[in-house]
């Protein structure tokens, strides 16, 4: 069974720093691509940045030059270095991983798996 936990939101006036951390554990035959989405209140899921196992990076224009992606040397780990934040980035915050795993007979499958969620909020 694969799990992604993530850590690290919280409460942060504007203009602060937060860190959030994901973890992927389980039978994980490789991951190939992992990202960061938030959905604020009463607004659809978006994509904040995105980082493929060649270390190709994507992020919301919203977010650039203020947040950065980066993988853990293990590559099972993710983290979002969220800096100069504002009001309007308060949402939860998905971690998402593109999985492989092999099963019994060696065939295999290839799906997304989400975390819990982390609240951030931000003050003004």
């Amino acid at each position: 069974q694969v799990q992604l936990v993530e850590s690290g939101g919280g409460l942060v006036q504007a203009g602060g720093s937060l860190r959030l951390s994901c973890a992927a554990s389980g039978s994980i035959f490789s991951i190939n691509a992992m990202g960061w989405y938030r959905q604020a209140a009463g607004k659809e899921r978006e994509l904040v940045a995105s980082i493929t196992s060649g270390g190709r990076i994507n992020y919301a224009d919203s977010v650039k030059g203020r947040f950065a992606i980066s993988r853990g040397n293990a590559k099972n780990t993710v983290y979002l270095q969220m800096n100069s934040l504002k009001p309007e980035d308060t949402a939860v915050y998905y971690c998402n991983a593109h999985i492989a795993v092999v099963d019994s007979m060696s065939i295999k499958t290839e799906y997304d798996e989400w975390g819990q969620g982390t609240r951030v909020t931000v003050s003004s």
